[in-house]
């Protein structure tokens, strides 16, 4: 994400405080009212919490799709039940089909499944095909912290990036995360670098638009392949990469690393069909302790930190923060002080849990 979008400030936008473990019971109940499994509901809230306190409103990965949720599974454009289907294996590696399945589960049951191949090999990687949209990379990638492993997840996604120096979109934001565990507690910060390919994503610019602000120019470009600053405009073009051609190539990079190499989707066929989204994952596991010993890892990786913080700051910078620093904050933040929602997402799950006939937790 830009530093234009990390500092934009919601200072003009009336947000509704709610307690966290209110909006998760929330988010969960309405979620149980479709017909996902019970397990699977969990896991999707809680992803969807995590996203939401880590995050920025307009970032669109934590509550705001609760309603996509409950959408699909009703239109059966996605699996109420999930299948893990282990076609091909070794001791080091798998191979997923996951049939339509909630991509959120099905990545979080790819990262544990890359993390015991890692206990065994040191490295463990599981390829999945045929799944859905599987939410913030950064949570299928965190859930190798706790197993003192680094986590690595990408996937592939629709086709709203063009190659570079061209108009139409054929690769996606194609997210990647890698999650780096600095101690064994809770209380350690991970380093989490988890970003998409392109400079921006349009729920930022859905967010700029409303407030009559421009975008960046180099966010964007319009449908005839114009430069433009007006995020209207931008809505109907193609997003473009983050690092101009260095990010293009991540993002081709990505869709051969996941839906090519996998026999998935990749270009312009993920999401083309609403009931066949066709998109591709990996998942990769690195255990610390089969390369080091964990506690020589952190003192390291600790000294790095400081060698990292001592670099001195560019007039008018405070301070320089590691990969995931200024979520951890905002998250801890959130975590205190409740979390601060977006009038239209409120108003939004306010009238879902109405439809659906879940009680209203707040005023």
């Amino acid at each position: 994400m830009s530093d234009y979008s990390a500092d934009y400030k919601t200072e003009q936008i009336p947000l509704q405080f709610v307690p966290v473990d209110e909006l998760r019971a929330l988010t969960q109940a309405i979620l149980r009212t479709t017909d996902l499994a019970a397990e699977d509901t969990g896991i999707i809230a809680d992803a969807l919490i995590t996203s939401e306190l880590r995050n920025l409103q307009g970032q669109g990965q934590g509550v705001r799709r609760v309603r996509a949720y409950v959408d699909r599974v009703r239109q059966r454009h996605v699996a109420s039940r999930t299948t893990f289907d282990v076609i091909k294996e070794s001791p080091a590696l798998a191979l997923v089909d996951a049939h339509n399945s909630p991509g959120t589960v099905v990545a979080v049951k790819a990262m544990h499944l890359a993390v015991t191949k890692a206990k065994t090999c040191g490295v463990g990687m599981v390829l999945v095909r045929h799944s859905t949209h599987f939410g913030s990379a950064s949570y299928s990638a965190s859930q190798a912290l706790r197993s003192g492993c680094i986590g690595v997840s990408m996937t592939n996604a629709g086709p709203e990036m063009a190659p570079w120096g061209g108009i139409d979109g054929v690769v996606g934001t194609n997210p990647w995360a890698v999650a780096i565990p600095t101690g064994d507690s809770d209380s350690a910060m991970p380093i989490i670098l988890d970003m998409a390919l392109t400079t921006a994503g349009k729920g930022m610019m859905r967010w700029l638009l409303r407030d009559g602000r421009k975008m960046p120019l180099n966010w964007a470009i319009t449908a005839d392949g114009r430069s433009t600053d007006d995020p209207a405009e931008a809505m109907d073009g193609t997003l473009l990469p983050m690092g101009e051609y260095k990010g293009y190539g991540l993002s081709l990079i990505t869709d051969i690393l996941t839906g090519v190499l996998g026999g998935g989707g990749y270009g312009t066929i993920p999401y083309r069909d609403p009931a066949q989204q066709e998109v591709a994952h990996q998942f990769i596991a690195y255990d610390i302790d089969w390369f080091l010993d964990r506690a020589t890892f952190y003192a390291h990786l600790h000294d790095f930190i400081r060698m990292i913080k001592a670099s001195r700051p560019r007039p008018g910078v405070q301070e320089i923060l590691l990969p995931g620093e200024l979520e951890w904050r905002r998250q801890q933040e959130k975590l205190r002080s409740g979390v601060p929602l977006d009038p239209e997402v409120y108003a939004d799950l306010q009238q879902l849990a109405s439809d659906v006939g879940v009680a209203w937790p707040w005023p």
